[in-house]
């Protein structure tokens, strides 16, 4: 099955070459597209206000008068516009439909991975098309949608995807996979290992190894895909260490899985000191690879963290990954401002696939970190609610609470099983005058409660997109998610 989808997509994507001859030569040969995940306006600026304090932390006020006014690289580009995110079948939609709309120009449905619009992610039912991690879409349920990547492949364009999470989680696997539903990681990796991808990094190791090699392998049978990719040319790296010592000059195909399943948030990356590469890392690495191919490449660069951090309602760890993102933003642009003076050939998008269920609070004063408490601009003191507690800025219009009945709620496994410190959920607010909302555990306040830590929903909201580099002019207005499609198709000249 996987060989028929394959020839299929490839036979679109020289069909859709062809119908497009007659449009005048796209400017980018080149193609960098960055995708925040669940990284909606208030994370943006809430991220921006956390960089200024970081900033005048270290002494930098020169430049810097307050937070506010700080500069994330991604606001740096030129050209901006607004997103709307809408799924074929939902107000609010998942990443899998939102991220394939960029890349094929097609509405679907929620959690569908780059399939034709009818296509269904649950049977009649109300099952989902999934065995554990392994597909059982029927024969006829939708057609693949040829994606960006695909098309860059076929105009002999070198071709990656780089991310935080698992390589087959929705984000990434939306450029080169095609699935009916998204949970089918085990499929997604099978894919992978014939899609012709030349750079492919993040997480991931358990839908790849068997358990023969790999005790915590998801798989059902003893294929070892990363040796069938060892075989085809690829390098295959899983320690960041190894990623640094890797001589790029002598890698045609590199294949980077460094955890089981997601890659660590950036703070705990940092903290406790794990053999794992940055997203900046991951991301000019590939560039090392991507661009030695005089006709061009396509990347995508995702920070897919940033989306788990904020459904768990921790916004520190969402800040941090935000940020972490827009470095990697950042140091791509100055890679490729070297290789292609002015990005003549190089367009730069960075947008997010959604929104989430985040807010920014009070008449807060001029200055006051965004971790903490609200703090009144007339008084100087912390804002109160009318119960006369005070508030943190930033709240969660629903999430999870831990709660002894799930003990493994209680705990953050990513950090050691340090308890969460966040404040209940009942029939009254919990004072928050002695707590450290600044803390690394600290949960932000939540209105609907959903469940435990995790169960926060996305948010319908419109994103931001911003552009820059050769065709980003064209990037303008309030699109629909399936018109960036046509819009990178036009720049790239596909």
């Amino acid at each position: 099955m996987n060989t028929a989808i394959r020839k299929t997509t490839l036979a679109l994507a020289l069909g859709l070459l062809a119908s497009g001859a007659a449009q005048a030569a796209g400017e980018a040969k080149n193609v960098i597209f960055f995708l925040g995940d669940g990284m909606g306006p208030v994370t943006v600026t809430a991220a921006r206000i956390y960089k200024g304090e970081k900033e005048i932390a270290a002494g930098n006020t020169g430049k810097l008068v307050t937070s506010e006014r700080a500069t994330l690289a991604m606001q740096s580009l030129p050209y901006a516009a607004r997103i709307k995110t809408f799924s074929r079948d939902a107000q609010t939609t998942d990443s899998a439909p939102s991220m394939a709309a960029y890349m094929t120009g097609v509405k679907m449905n929620n959690e569908v991975i780059s399939m034709s619009a009818e296509t269904a992610a649950y049977a009649p039912d109300g099952t989902q098309y999934i065995k554990g991690e392994d597909t059982t879409c029927p024969a006829g349920n939708g057609q693949p949608a040829v994606t960006l990547l695909e098309l860059s492949k076929a105009k002999g364009r070198s071709v990656g995807a780089v991310s935080t999470t698992r390589v087959g989680h929705a984000t990434p696997a939306t450029t080169y996979a095609h699935i009916c539903n998204r949970n089918a990681y085990n499929t997604i990796a099978e894919q992978s290992v014939d899609a012709g991808v030349d750079v492919l990094m993040g997480g991931g190791q358990r839908n790849y190894l068997p358990k023969a090699v790999n005790p915590s392998s998801r798989r059902t049978d003893t294929r070892n895909l990363v040796d069938e990719m060892k075989a085809k040319g690829y390098t295959y790296v899983s320690k960041g260490t190894e990623l640094a010592a890797l001589d790029t000059s002598k890698t045609t195909q590199l294949l980077g899985l460094f955890s089981q399943s997601e890659m660590a948030y950036e703070l705990d990356r940092v903290n406790q000191k794990l053999d794992q590469p940055s997203l900046s890392d991951m991301a000019t690495k590939a560039l090392d690879v991507l661009s030695r191919n005089d006709k061009g490449f396509f990347l995508m660069v995702e920070g897919g963290r940033i989306d788990h951090a904020l459904h768990g309602t921790n916004a520190k760890r969402a800040l941090e990954d935000t940020l972490a993102f827009d470095k990697a933003i950042e140091n791509v642009r100055a890679y490729m401002e070297k290789k292609d003076p002015g990005l003549k050939n190089t367009l730069i998008v960075v947008t997010a696939d959604h929104d989430h269920a985040i807010s920014f609070n009070g008449y807060t004063k001029i200055g006051s970190p965004i971790l903490g408490k609200a703090i009144d601009y007339q008084t100087g003191k912390p804002a109160l609610a009318a119960d006369g507690k005070p508030y943190t800025t930033l709240v969660f219009g629903n999430g999870g609470r831990p709660t002894a009945a799930d003990a493994t709620s209680l705990v953050n496994a990513e950090d050691g099983n340090k308890p969460w410190v966040a404040p209940a959920r009942g029939a009254g607010r919990e004072d928050l005058s002695n707590v450290d909302t600044t803390q690394d555990n600290f949960l932000q306040e939540v209105n609907v409660n959903l469940g435990t830590p995790g169960s926060e929903t996305h948010g319908g909201g419109d994103v931001m997109l911003f552009a820059g580099g050769a065709g980003a002019k064209i990037f303008k207005g309030t699109l629909d998610n399936t018109k960036v499609f046509g819009k990178v198709k036009e720049a790239a000249g596909l």
